[in-house]
């Protein structure tokens, strides 16, 4: 006789998760949450820039999508339906903790549109490169460029999150935060061009300062050859 796969909750369609938590599924409405965990979490966390703030966010908007999912109606996906909420509760929480004095604007804007350019598309293994001062340094690149994330106009930030770390489409990008397509292109041309700008400067900054000579180093050769010339 013929064998019929068992469909266990890691092959479970977004349409199959979303009825099962709508019936009150828990297995089902744990594997939504790891399924988006990591988008969901850089889409809060691109807004509050706080790491403890954007889990807080992000387990109260779960809790919203587990309350209403039985409104999801598949009009869109449901990680665009996720992000949707994760945005609007991460805004709500910005706004209410007064965390920053800049409040994410999703209205368009008027600069000029780009194309993609990936500054950050997927992490790496550090673990497995075997070489442990390259992985020093892959680390504090990663930390550096985390931090001039950090620093972009908040309304950017999210775009640049969404384009180059998610690698959403400008249609699914737009589709989460309610604005036009143009304005998506618009603010992640900016956000791209900002990010260069920034780590640029950094770049002009270490190099003015490599390969450093003054103070320890050259006291330490002086007293080195002078040491060397006493004993001649």
């Amino acid at each position: 006789m013929p064998t019929t796969a068992i469909k266990t909750a890691h092959d479970w369609n977004d349409a199959e998760l979303a009825r099962r938590i709508a019936d009150g599924d828990k297995a089902a409405f744990e594997q939504m949450m790891r399924r988006h965990n990591r988008p969901l979490y850089r889409t809060a966390r691109s807004i509050l820039k706080d790491d403890a703030e954007a889990e807080d966010a992000l387990q109260d908007a779960y809790l919203l999508a587990f309350r209403n999912m039985g409104k999801y109606r598949g009009e869109s996906s449901l990680s665009t339906w996720l992000t949707r909420i994760v945005v609007n509760e991460a805004i709500a929480r910005s706004r209410k903790s007064n965390r920053r004095a800049e409040v994410i604007q999703l209205a368009g804007d008027g600069e000029s549109p780009g194309a993609l350019e990936h500054a950050m598309a997927h992490e790496t293994d550090e673990s497995n490169t075997g070489q442990p001062e390259r992985a020093a340094m892959r680390a504090d690149a990663r930390r550096l460029l985390e931090q001039k994330i950090d620093e972009l106009p908040a309304a950017f930030r999210t775009v640049f999150v969404l384009r180059a770390l998610e690698e959403m489409s400008v249609e699914e990008t737009a589709a989460c935060l309610g604005i036009p397509e143009a304005t998506v292109r618009t603010r992640f041309f900016r956000a791209r061009s900002m990010l260069r700008e920034s780590l640029s400067r950094e770049f002009d900054y270490a190099l003015e300062g490599a390969f450093g000579f003054d103070g320890e180093r050259c006291d330490r050769i002086v007293a080195r050859t002078l040491t060397r010339l006493a004993g001649q």
